[in-house]
């Protein structure tokens, strides 16, 4: 596409040469985070049974309403009906509090989701999503056969590795504001393209046959995000019927940003 091999060389080179120092915007937020950001308090997440395992302590979600990776994770917990309490960590306000000293100690890479369960802190949303899966088996989003759960896997890694990474926030502010909405939506058709062409061989219902998966878990939101790109999804009419399947879900629903408590009230539907 026009541009994109000229924005990719000149991210990276900018990266090497040190554009988290260069970049005047970036630079003055992060610094401002790190010494004077505070976190916000949890908001309690009702759910209407109790973990099937671990201490009794309810597990906290740090979260952003918009990321689709913290969103993921909400589906997951959702679908395994674990109670669960988020504490927002907004990725906008005064440069982002994920930069802040105090949520780097939970999180060294500075992103979201984490999630304190069972004594423990764990990061990225797929290594989240298998920890339930392992840990609580009942509800599961991995399927039995083999084939199908390597089917799962390569679904989600498309996702969270060929399409979500480069149409993140943390590589936007690297690609300029007039060529924004050209990047992500050539990063987002051009891994929709294959997510398509394995769902034409592996779809039921859902991604994998008719039991929702992680794989739902990650094209859910994927989907909101080409929406918010103005990605034209006509050429995918599988991902849009599988879409459509799990809006009504009350799993799915409930995990939606426009459902989360640090959604901006002017904003329900963005």
């Amino acid at each position: 596409m026009k541009n994109i091999s000229f924005m990719w060389n000149r991210l990276f080179k900018s990266q090497l040469g040190g554009a988290f120092q260069t970049n005047k915007f970036f630079t003055q937020s992060f610094n401002l985070q790190t010494n004077t950001c505070k976190m916000s308090t949890a908001n309690t997440v009702l759910s209407s049974s109790s973990p099937a395992s671990g201490g009794d302590e309810k597990p906290i979600l740090y979260s952003y309403w918009r990321s689709s990776c913290s969103w993921r994770v909400r589906i997951a917990l959702n679908l395994k009906e674990i109670p669960y309490d988020i504490k927002p960590i907004s990725l906008i306000k005064s440069g982002g509090e994920q930069h802040c000293n105090e949520y780097r100690e939970v999180n060294p890479m500075e992103q979201v989701p984490a999630l304190q369960i069972d004594g423990h802190t764990l990061i990225e949303s797929v290594a989240i999503m298998h920890y339930l899966e392992e840990t609580r088996p009942q509800r599961p989003l991995l399927p039995q056969d083999v084939h199908k759960r390597a089917k799962v896997r390569e679904i989600c890694e498309i996702i969270c590795s060929g399409i979500q990474p480069l149409q993140n926030l943390i590589v936007l502010i690297h690609v300029g504001e007039e060529k924004k909405k050209e990047w992500a939506q050539h990063w987002i058709t051009r891994g929709f393209r294959a997510v398509e062409k394995v769902l034409s061989t592996s779809a039921g219902k859902y991604c994998v046959g008719d039991e929702i998966s992680m794989a739902d878990c990650c094209l859910v939101p994927q989907v909101f995000n080409a929406r918010r790109f103005h990605v034209d999804l006509r050429p995918y009419p599988i991902i849009l019927r599988i879409d459509r399947e799990l809006e009504s879900n009350p799993a799915f629903r409930a995990a939606h940003p426009s459902n989360q408590p640090d959604c901006p009230p002017e904003l329900p539907n963005k």
